[in-house]
């Protein structure tokens, strides 16, 4: 020991120093929720799935910097408290697109300085959309970034999309965070679009692109920049097979917006949803068409949702619903079956299970229609999901419909909600669905008789059918 420290060996202790540093941090994250922990586990406690947990290296937190650093910016002052009437409020300037459905989802425009975060299907049309919305903004210089496509993929979707169009639109293929930051600082956009979150890496992490610490990481830096520059970001991500946004679940609370881009990939309606919105409606939708030459906006989607057939037949109901602040009128499709085998089938397509269950039971215990030995299917034609329950009387009158194989009147629409004694209840926003009706060219409307009060109905040249139950909707269409 005592050789050890004697001046001969004065550079001994700094290699004994060295050896003692501290080894690199792993921990495990779950892949589904993003949970995590300090040992594998077999179990996610957070989401229950299985198998779930990657091991993943961390580095640590004291010496993480920020990736984005505003180089116009000395430095932030200190925030102080303030009483919440002394804040000076001054409404958002919005970047109005002229995309008018993309303008509705996002409450008026895109607000400065948002992340916004689009999710779908693969194949869905995400990319499209993004691209689209960037080569229709001539005043505006967008920086493009795709971690997923070549540049000569990108500028041959983007001649199909926009040919001939003189936009101020940068393309940039890359996936490290901090190579994007250099150009975006160089190019300094109006907007920025990342073509995919799950593509980007920083260097601060060892895990791979598209990992939870990754997504994490990648997508804070981001909303720094977006703040503090006040620059739009638009980010696609990809889903999971469930339906929901790949990545850890904090992804969705770190944006201002979430958007979920629908629909079938065989047909050619798209949804555009609102599922999160801080600076508008949570519940608007856009409803577009992929054509040839890109997404056309559908300007009314009742028409779209309404099937064109030469005939009449049973099961058919129209149903006026709203979508945030959109009404929209929606064809209700149901057939009514002798089931085959000893417990019926109850199947759904856009229409709560439940609540079909409710509506079979009213109609068995309050109009005496023995359908417990009836196959009954409910599909929304149109490929939506309604959530609105004035929906229900339309439910109720096609399966009654189909089940006695009688065709409903044409030009007739019902809005109303069947309750459990078979009563029609009063539903909001009426007014609107009226006038949507009677601009569509409906002949009657059924609605609850409790809306008539406060309700002018000599304004409107459609006619207006109040109704109190079930039965009283029945005789009044059969006799």
């Amino acid at each position: 020991m005592q050789e050890f420290f004697t001046p001969k060996n004065r550079q001994t202790p700094h290699i004994f120093l060295f050896s003692c540093m501290a080894k690199q941090k792993t921990a495990y994250f779950c892949q589904s929720c993003g949970y995590e922990a300090s040992k594998w586990l077999g179990q996610c406690p957070a989401c229950k799935e299985w198998n779930t947990l990657v091991e993943e290296k961390v580095s640590d937190g004291a010496s993480r910097v920020p990736q984005w650093r505003m180089t116009t910016k000395v430095g932030k002052s200190q925030t102080k408290a303030a009483i919440i009437h002394e804040i000076i409020y001054e409404d958002e300037k919005r970047h109005v697109t002229p995309d008018e459905e993309f303008n509705r989802v996002l409450g008026g425009g895109i607000v400065p300085g948002s992340l916004v975060l689009i999710g779908g299907e693969p194949g869905i049309g995400k990319s499209t959309l993004a691209l689209q919305l960037a080569l229709s903004m001539p005043n505006y210089s967008c920086l493009y970034v795709s971690g997923e496509e070549s540049e000569q993929q990108i500028k041959m979707r983007a001649e199909r999309l926009a040919p001939n169009v003189q936009s101020s639109c940068y393309i940039l293929t890359e996936t490290s965070i901090q190579n994007i930051f250099k150009q975006a600082e160089s190019v300094n956009p109006n907007l920025l679009v990342i073509d995919s979150i799950q593509t980007l890496h920083t260097e601060t992490l060892d895990s791979a692109p598209g990992s939870v610490s990754q997504v994490r990481e990648c997508a804070a830096e981001l909303l720094r920049y977006a703040k503090e520059s006040n620059t739009p970001v638009f980010i696609i991500g990809h889903i999971t097979k469930d339906g929901a946004i790949a990545g850890p679940k904090i992804l969705e609370h770190m944006v201002d917006t979430v958007l979920q881009f629908e629909g079938d990939r065989h047909h050619s309606y798209r949804i555009l949803r609102s599922i999160k919105n801080r600076f508008g409606s949570s519940s608007e939708l856009g409803i577009y068409e992929m054509v040839g030459s890109g997404l056309r906006e559908v300007s009314n989607p009742s028409e779209v949702m309404l099937s064109q057939r030469e005939q009449q037949v049973s099961g058919v109901a129209i149903a006026g619903m709203l979508e945030g602040m959109r009404p929209l009128f929606i064809e209700v499709q149901a057939l009514v079956s002798q089931t085959a085998y000893g417990t019926p089938q109850r199947t759904t397509t856009g229409y709560d299970s439940k609540r079909l269950n409710m509506l079979l039971a009213v109609l068995e215990k309050r109009l005496g229609f023995k359908l417990s030995q009836q196959d009954v299917f409910v599909n929304i034609a149109g490929g939506l999901r309604v959530e609105d329950p004035a929906v229900d009387l339309a439910v109720a009158l096609a399966i009654i419909s189909s089940y006695q194989d009688l065709v409903l009147p044409e030009g007739v629409a019902f809005a109303g909600e069947v309750g459990l004694t078979g009563e029609i209840r009063a539903i909001n926003r009426l007014p609107q669905r009226i006038s949507e009706a009677q601009k569509l060219g409906f002949k009657n409307i059924y609605i609850s008789k409790y809306n008539l009060k406060g309700l002018d109905t000599s304004k409107y040249s459609i006619k207006i059918i109040p109704v109190a139950s079930l039965v009283e909707v029945f005789q009044s269409l059969f006799g």
